[in-house]
Protein backbone atom coordinates (compact mmCIF):
# COMPACT_ATOMS: atom_id res chain seq x y z
CA UNK A 1 0.00 0.00 0.00
CA UNK A 2 1.24 3.44 -0.93
CA UNK A 3 0.20 6.72 0.63
CA UNK A 4 0.20 10.13 -0.99
CA UNK A 5 -0.48 13.68 0.02
CA UNK A 6 -2.53 15.91 -2.21
CA UNK A 7 -3.05 19.60 -1.65
CA UNK A 8 -5.87 21.47 -3.32
CA UNK A 9 -4.08 24.78 -3.61
CA UNK A 10 -5.58 28.22 -2.92
CA UNK A 11 -6.73 28.63 -6.54
CA UNK A 12 -8.75 25.39 -6.36
CA UNK A 13 -10.44 26.49 -3.13
CA UNK A 14 -11.04 30.04 -4.39
CA UNK A 15 -12.56 28.81 -7.67
CA UNK A 16 -14.91 26.36 -5.92
CA UNK A 17 -13.27 23.29 -7.44
CA UNK A 18 -12.83 21.28 -4.24
CA UNK A 19 -15.87 19.06 -4.90
CA UNK A 20 -15.15 18.32 -8.58
CA UNK A 21 -11.47 17.53 -7.89
CA UNK A 22 -12.18 15.29 -4.90
CA UNK A 23 -14.95 13.60 -6.87
CA UNK A 24 -12.57 12.77 -9.73
CA UNK A 25 -10.12 11.19 -7.33
CA UNK A 26 -12.88 9.17 -5.65
CA UNK A 27 -14.25 8.07 -9.03
CA UNK A 28 -10.84 6.61 -9.84
CA UNK A 29 -11.31 4.34 -6.83
CA UNK A 30 -8.83 6.13 -4.58
CA UNK A 31 -9.40 5.93 -0.83
CA UNK A 32 -9.11 8.96 1.39
CA UNK A 33 -7.48 8.31 4.77
CA UNK A 34 -7.54 11.95 5.90
CA UNK A 35 -9.00 15.26 4.74
CA UNK A 36 -8.91 18.77 6.15
CA UNK A 37 -9.29 22.42 5.24
CA UNK A 38 -6.48 24.54 6.62
CA UNK A 39 -4.15 27.47 6.17
CA UNK A 40 -0.48 26.73 5.57
CA UNK A 41 1.81 29.03 7.55
CA UNK A 42 5.19 30.15 6.23
CA UNK A 43 7.21 27.69 8.33
CA UNK A 44 5.20 24.70 7.07
CA UNK A 45 5.36 25.98 3.49
CA UNK A 46 9.15 26.27 3.70
CA UNK A 47 9.44 22.71 5.04
CA UNK A 48 7.09 21.37 2.36
CA UNK A 49 8.97 23.10 -0.48
CA UNK A 50 12.46 22.68 1.05
CA UNK A 51 13.65 20.72 -2.00
CA UNK A 52 13.20 23.93 -4.04
CA UNK A 53 14.97 26.26 -1.60
CA UNK A 54 17.52 28.40 -3.41
CA UNK A 55 15.69 28.19 -6.73
CA UNK A 56 14.36 31.42 -8.26
CA UNK A 57 10.72 30.37 -7.81
CA UNK A 58 10.97 29.24 -4.15
CA UNK A 59 9.68 32.51 -2.66
CA UNK A 60 6.69 32.58 -4.99
CA UNK A 61 5.81 28.96 -4.07
CA UNK A 62 5.80 29.85 -0.38
CA UNK A 63 3.88 33.07 -0.97
CA UNK A 64 1.26 31.33 -3.06
CA UNK A 65 0.58 28.29 -0.84
CA UNK A 66 0.19 30.62 2.17
CA UNK A 67 -2.12 33.06 0.33
CA UNK A 68 -5.39 31.32 1.20
CA UNK A 69 -6.99 28.17 2.53
CA UNK A 70 -6.04 24.77 1.11
CA UNK A 71 -7.48 21.28 1.38
CA UNK A 72 -5.00 18.56 2.27
CA UNK A 73 -5.77 14.89 1.85
CA UNK A 74 -4.09 11.59 2.56
CA UNK A 75 -4.85 8.98 -0.07
CA UNK A 76 -3.99 5.32 0.26
CA UNK A 77 -3.99 2.32 -2.05
CA UNK A 78 -2.02 0.18 -4.45
CA UNK A 79 -0.02 2.22 -7.00
CA UNK A 80 -1.68 5.35 -5.65
CA UNK A 81 1.19 7.70 -6.61
CA UNK A 82 1.02 6.85 -10.33
CA UNK A 83 -2.78 6.79 -10.35
CA UNK A 84 -3.04 10.23 -8.76
CA UNK A 85 -0.36 11.78 -10.96
CA UNK A 86 -2.04 10.43 -14.11
CA UNK A 87 -5.38 11.82 -12.92
CA UNK A 88 -3.86 15.21 -12.05
CA UNK A 89 -1.93 15.66 -15.32
CA UNK A 90 1.29 17.44 -16.20
CA UNK A 91 2.58 20.21 -13.90
CA UNK A 92 2.30 22.70 -16.74
CA UNK A 93 -1.43 22.87 -17.59
CA UNK A 94 -0.68 23.71 -21.24
CA UNK A 95 0.91 20.26 -21.48
CA UNK A 96 -1.72 18.42 -19.42
CA UNK A 97 -3.95 16.07 -21.37
CA UNK A 98 -7.66 16.82 -21.65
CA UNK A 99 -9.54 14.73 -19.11
CA UNK A 100 -6.95 15.35 -16.40
CA UNK A 101 -7.63 17.76 -13.55
CA UNK A 102 -5.06 20.28 -14.75
CA UNK A 103 -5.92 19.73 -18.41
CA UNK A 104 -9.57 20.55 -17.74
CA UNK A 105 -9.38 23.22 -15.05
CA UNK A 106 -5.92 24.87 -14.84
CA UNK A 107 -4.55 27.62 -17.05
CA UNK A 108 -1.05 28.51 -15.85
CA UNK A 109 1.83 26.68 -14.20
CA UNK A 110 1.89 29.04 -11.19
CA UNK A 111 -1.78 28.31 -10.45
CA UNK A 112 -2.09 24.63 -11.29
CA UNK A 113 -4.70 23.73 -8.64
CA UNK A 114 -3.21 20.65 -7.01
CA UNK A 115 -0.07 19.15 -5.53
CA UNK A 116 0.47 15.38 -5.54
CA UNK A 117 3.37 13.44 -4.02
CA UNK A 118 5.83 12.22 -6.65
CA UNK A 119 7.09 9.08 -4.91
CA UNK A 120 6.10 6.76 -2.05
CA UNK A 121 8.99 8.13 0.02
CA UNK A 122 7.92 11.74 -0.51
CA UNK A 123 4.32 10.75 0.14
CA UNK A 124 5.24 9.56 3.61
CA UNK A 125 7.42 12.61 4.33
CA UNK A 126 4.74 15.03 3.13
CA UNK A 127 1.95 13.29 5.04
CA UNK A 128 3.98 13.61 8.24
CA UNK A 129 4.14 17.39 7.71
CA UNK A 130 0.37 17.81 7.40
CA UNK A 131 -1.20 15.00 9.45
CA UNK A 132 -0.63 13.58 12.90
CA UNK A 133 -0.86 9.76 12.92
CA UNK A 134 -4.13 9.89 14.87
CA UNK A 135 -5.73 12.01 12.13
CA UNK A 136 -5.53 9.19 9.58
CA UNK A 137 -7.67 6.12 9.09
CA UNK A 138 -6.37 3.09 7.25
CA UNK A 139 -7.97 0.38 5.18
CA UNK A 140 -7.55 -3.06 6.67
CA UNK A 141 -6.18 -5.10 3.77
CA UNK A 142 -7.74 -8.44 4.63
CA UNK A 143 -11.32 -7.24 5.10
CA UNK A 144 -11.54 -4.16 2.86
CA UNK A 145 -12.97 -2.12 5.72
CA UNK A 146 -11.78 1.05 7.41
CA UNK A 147 -10.08 0.86 10.76
CA UNK A 148 -9.39 3.77 13.06
CA UNK A 149 -6.03 3.93 14.73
Amino acid sequence: MERSLIILKPDAVQRGLMGPIISRLEQRGLRFAGLKLMRVDEALARRHYAVHEGKPFFASLVEYITSGPVVVAAITGNNVIATIRNTVGATNPSQAAPGTIRGDYAVEIGRNLIHASDSPENGEKELALFFAPNELVELERSTDRWIYE
